[in-house]
């Protein structure tokens, strides 16, 4: 599945999930959108290429499921939901308001697609384990993708579901790290440093692959290694990514962990995405 024709497709996915956040974003005029730009192309892959879903039926019982423990990324998973038909497009222009399905952080009594609430950070990948034992109770071979940050490996819950994993040989659960290297509070290298993550991952049991998460190439890559590798244990993908990705003046900004994007901004913001695609 990974020819070349197949990842120009994954690109234009990608493409189109970045510029799907940018419209949300511009209907609030603020938003964690550096993180929507920097993750398109790991959620390009996952609900393009890799998962098992099916789209008009989101609750399927065999679907695999991808657990958002980084509520705040919200939005970049709407624009993956709404670009795979999970999410009506027109709901787009009501990201945040009152009513909507589409809240500023991810609830999964709100919106289609949306498997857990996320948010308090450390809490998804314990959920996961949970999720990944149920699954195997009930013989369903389905896999769960646990998307989670850097940040979030300073939570200590992080590392004891890290060690519940390989002690129950959860072969059907994947980790996706995304290491943008950015939290409130600053450099996430500099607030709690959780290097060297590749071997922390590994002593902890893991089968462990890092990859630039900007690369479709390597992103496919690693997703089909971590889904066929026979070893009885979990997987994790460490993605190192650009905060920003693909706005040069956004990935540029050296707070972008929150942005409040100028009115003007968000035009330009989607005048260079559109440039550097055409490209």
């Amino acid at each position: 599945m990974s020819t070349l024709g197949h990842n120009q497709g994954l690109a234009e996915k990608a493409y189109r999930i970045r510029r799907t956040a940018l419209q949300m974003g511009q209907v609030q005029g603020q938003g964690y959108i550096a993180q929507a730009l920097d993750i398109a192309d790991v959620l390009a892959v996952a609900y393009f290429h890799a998962m098992n879903i099916r789209p008009a039926e989101p609750e399927w019982e065999g679907r695999d499921r991808l657990y958002l423990s980084i509520g705040h990324y919200a939005i970049a998973l709407y624009a993956a939901l709404v670009e795979v038909g999970v999410i009506d497009r027109d709901e787009v222009m009501n990201y945040g308001g009152d009513d909507s399905p589409l809240p500023m952080s991810g609830m999964a009594s709100y919106t289609p697609g949306m498997e857990i609430t996320g948010g308090s950070l450390g809490q998804g990948l314990p959920i996961a384990v949970g999720g990944c034992l149920g699954l195997k109770r009930k013989n369903n071979p389905a896999f769960i993708y646990n998307l989670m940050s850097d940040g979030e490996l300073g939570e200590g819950s992080t590392w004891e579901a890290a060690m519940s994993a390989a002690h129950w040989q959860l072969d059907n659960l994947i980790a996706i790290v995304d290491v943008n290297d950015q939290q409130a509070d600053g450099p996430s290298s500099r607030v709690l440093s959780a290097e060297p993550l590749h071997d922390k991952f590994r002593a902890f049991g893991w089968h462990t692959q890092r990859v630039n998460g900007n690369d479709l190439d390597a992103v496919v890559a690693a997703f089909d290694a971590a889904r066929n590798h026979t070893g009885k244990q979990p997987r994790v993908i460490i993605c190192d990514t650009l905060m920003g990705k693909g706005v040069s003046f956004l990935e540029s900004r050296d707070k972008n962990h929150f942005i409040r994007v100028d009115e003007d901004e968000w035009d330009k913001a989607i005048a260079a995405l559109d440039a550097e695609f055409a490209a």
